[in-house]
């Protein structure tokens, strides 16, 4: 151990995820003769990339227009505008097709590797790093950052109990949220915005959905503040989950975290159906003859409800037929399905993944290497950044831009 860490490298690489990977690599193709070194504190690298997905691993997003792309990031967006007219997507297929692995798209526009399995990113990832060359050490913690005044580098890292000095031209740092990264960070001048959760679950104890778990809407309409968001919604033994869910709490996440996890949610079971649009729905449903004498819970007027669902949300009117239902209880139905309010209590955790938003302020970060504007020689990829994506491959899409980025700019002497 000591041996090497005492070794002077050309590039340092704090993270051994996706961004860390993807920097390292494309430095090591561009300049082969420069020695670099990815340092990962795990006893495993690429972790997230291995859990992701379910173990698929959502490489990316089929969005291939820069301007629709930034829409997807609640933060970060506008910073990774020009960014993605350098590596977008597209870049990200053609790369990993390159080298011998290919993508495929699902209905949601997900796209995933052909094998459905997360190791054959982790794998490619970890044989092309090898392959060029790149030195990875797990079990690494990067500890103190010194800035000499000649230029680069003066590291402390901690293998287990020993604290060993390192010296390195550039740093690239990709350690994703972590806290002493965070020191290290504001150490050599810049600027933190706190990270907070970002794309989580509700918590939500309700009798209207009790003992639906795993009931799902395909397209619901979800309000809080001011915020609005629609898609497929997920009920799940502690409350609400599905990509509806999941988006609005990306673009809450600083409002609800400034609320300790507690606010109304307004919920549209009908998608786009204003109040008006449902109650005649509801009034043409009573006034069918063939309606009449049929049981209100189990006489469904909207197909896109699923039965479990209806009952519950309708048990209010008791065990009428549609025919005995009155205009006030018609109304207060239709209210019920277009605007049904819902208290969240807190949140949950995503699977097993784990987004924030926050971290390095991007307007200390040049955008067309990743460099810092503070301190030379200094560059930032990934989710060190505060920069979050909601769910369907975009987290992973900013880590390997931004990775491609700041690689291209470390492999210049």
């Amino acid at each position: 151990m000591s041996n090497y860490i005492t070794t002077k490298w050309d590039v340092v690489v704090a993270g051994g995820g996706p961004a860390g990977f993807f920097a390292a690599i494309r430095c090591a193709e561009l300049n082969p003769d420069l020695r670099i070194l990815i340092l990962e504190k795990s006893t495993q690298t690429l972790g997230k990339v291995l859990i992701s997905g379910g173990g698929r691993c959502n490489v990316t997003h089929a969005c291939f227009d820069p301007a629709q792309l930034i829409t997807y990031y609640p933060r970060g967006g506008m910073a990774l505008r020009g960014a993605f007219t350098r590596f977008q997507p597209l870049d990200t297929v053609k790369w990993f097709e390159t080298h011998g692995v290919k993508l495929k798209t699902e209905a949601d526009n997900r796209m995933f590797p052909i094998t459905d399995s997360a190791k054959t990113i982790a794998d490619i990832l970890n044989f092309e790093a090898k392959n060029a060359g790149v030195k990875v050490h797990i079990g690494t913690t990067l500890q103190n950052v010194e800035k000499i005044s000649k230029g680069g580098f003066r590291l402390e890292v901690r293998k287990g109990t020993e604290v060993l000095p390192l010296q390195t031209k550039k740093l690239l740092i990709a350690t994703g949220s972590d806290s002493k990264t965070r020191e290290i960070v504001r150490s050599l001048g810049h600027t933190i915005e706190e990270p907070v959760p970002s794309l989580f679950t509700f918590n939500v104890k309700d009798k209207r959905i009790d003992g639906l778990a795993g009931v799902a809407v395909e397209n619901v309409t979800l309000k809080m503040d001011s915020l609005t968001q629609s898609g497929p919604m997920l009920i799940t033994h502690w409350g609400l989950s599905g990509p509806a869910v999941l988006r609005l709490s990306a673009w809450g996440a600083r409002v609800l975290f400034d609320k300790k996890y507690r606010s109304t949610l307004t919920v549209n079971w009908l998608g786009n159906y204003k109040l008006d649009a449902t109650l005649e729905i509801l009034q043409r449903n009573k006034n069918w003859t063939e309606n009449a004498r049929k049981k209100i819970a189990t006489q469904p007027a909207f197909s896109q409800i699923p039965i479990r669902l209806w009952k519950q949300l309708t048990e209010f009117i008791g065990d009428k037929n549609w025919g005995d239902i009155s205009k006030a209880e018609l109304r207060k139905l239709a209210e019920e399905l277009t605007a049904g309010q819902f208290e969240i209590l807190g949140k949950g955790q995503f699977k097993e993944e784990f987004v924030t938003c926050g971290g390095v302020n991007l307007d200390e970060v040049d955008f067309k290497t990743m460099q810092s504007r503070i301190t030379e020689d200094l560059f930032f990829a990934g989710e060190v950044l505060d920069i979050d994506g909601i769910t369907g491959g975009f987290n992973f899409q900013s880590s390997w831009t931004t990775g491609w980025l700041a690689g291209s700019a470390l492999a210049n002497e």
